[in-house]
């Protein structure tokens, strides 16, 4: 062998097994990356959550009625302004001898298949109500009612709802007003649509604040049946999208879009009248945010040039594509309140009555007190509801004699 070429092969022969060793060691890792799964024991199967039974609500004869058992005061909230401030005021409730405490507010930021159940119809366009309810736990604490009234009302109308069904729900109701009452500590604003969006604009902010499940607007002329209520809105959950309420017209409203175009088309949709009253899941309420909260709902209203109640329709059904969900359990002073049979009267969630120009539009119940005595019959449905209230006349005496 030439010495010459010694040193070079014994390179080439050293490079070569430096290869095979390479390889080798690529060829096992690879077999136990194979082999690893094999050696593990295999995955413990986990149950998924399964969705809760839906539950029949109770029948109405079977429904326990709520009394509140608070000794405070009904809070009452007021949109007078353009400043923030509170006060307390005390004084008897007529006929029940409870106290009761405002609270002011002042604000710088100014199709269908029917559940006979329920009495509602519910819409297809969306909002997670497709399939089975789930139910909710829910107690009269967990509702936040907004009455909206007006100045000239107070005297004739409020003290009558804090006489009969707010004295249940003194810790639920919550009056917006929008007029100077000395008795209420009230400054004057006037009643205009632009007035009454700035109620509604508070009412959901206040609504937010509170943390409660839902949110129900009434007027001040109705009567809300609290038992009816409770029972229809646990038929729901509150995380869900639902938006209950009666429409005053047979066919959706149509408007200009103003909000996502610049209204050269227009918008079909449909709202629940608040002279019925309506009712908005929390989980809907925290999505209309965008457009309703801190003094955006005004300016919602204004671009769509619509009252307070149809701003909450177009809201919900035009920008967030969530179907009102109708019930006729909602009565307002437009229908013909008379033709509501009698034996379902304490079934309804809202009643009304008629205004001057009709004072025989009531509902058909004539025990306990007569036309002259409680012309808008919400005493006498009070007196059947909660019997035990003082001024209730004794009918198991009465029939005795």
């Amino acid at each position: 062998m030439n010495p010459l070429y010694w040193p070079v092969r014994m390179h080439i022969a050293s490079v070569g097994v430096s290869k095979f060793c390479f390889l080798f060691s690529l060829v096992f890792c690879g077999l136990l990356l194979l082999l690893i799964p094999a050696l593990q024991p295999p995955a413990r199967q986990v149950d998924l959550p399964q969705p809760r039974p839906w539950v029949r609500p109770a029948q109405a004869g079977r429904a326990s009625t709520h009394t509140s058992h608070y000794t405070g005061v009904p809070a009452v909230s007021r949109h007078v302004g353009d400043t923030d401030w509170a006060t307390g005021l005390s004084r008897s409730s007529a006929g029940q001898g409870a106290s009761i405490e405002t609270e002011i507010i002042r604000n710088d930021n100014h199709n269908s298949k029917r559940d006979p159940e329920r009495g509602a119809l519910h819409g297809g366009k969306g909002g997670g109500l497709s399939g089975s309810r789930s139910q909710d736990q829910l107690e009269l604490k967990d509702i936040f009612i907004a009455v909206k009234t007006t100045r000239k009302f107070h005297k004739y109308r409020l003290e009558l709802l804090i006489q009969t069904w707010a004295s249940q729900a003194k810790e639920q109701t919550y009056i917006f007003s929008d007029g100077e009452d000395k008795e209420l500590q009230l400054r004057t604003a006037a009643h205009t649509r632009q007035a009454l969006c700035c109620k509604m604009s508070v009412e959901y902010d206040k609504f937010i604040e509170s943390q409660k499940k839902w949110f129900c607007h009434v007027d001040d002329d109705n009567y809300v049946i609290l038992p009816s209520l409770l029972r229809l809105l646990s038929s729901y959950h509150h995380s869900q999208d639902v938006y209950l309420g009666r429409p005053s017209l047979d066919h959706p409203i149509e408007a200009a879009e103003r909000v996502k175009s610049d209204g050269s088309v227009s918008v079909k949709f449909w709202f629940a009248t608040g002279g019925a009253g309506f009712c908005i899941s929390r989980g809907l309420a925290l999505k209309m945010s965008p457009w309703a909260s801190l003094g955006n709902f005004i300016s919602t209203a204004e671009k769509i040039r619509l009252p307070d109640d149809c701003t909450i329709g177009y809201i919900i059904e035009a920008l967030l594509e969530v179907s009102l969900t109708h019930t006729h359990l909602f009565h307002s002073h437009l229908e013909n309140l008379q033709k509501l049979p009698t034996d379902t009267v304490l079934e309804q969630v809202t009643l009304s009555y008629g205004g001057f120009e009709n004072r025989r539009n009531v509902v058909n119940i004539l025990r306990g007190f007569s036309l002259a005595e409680d012309p808008t019959r919400f005493k006498t449905v009070h007196c059947l509801l909660y019997p035990d209230t003082d001024w209730c006349p004794k009918l198991n005496s009465h029939h005795k004699n």
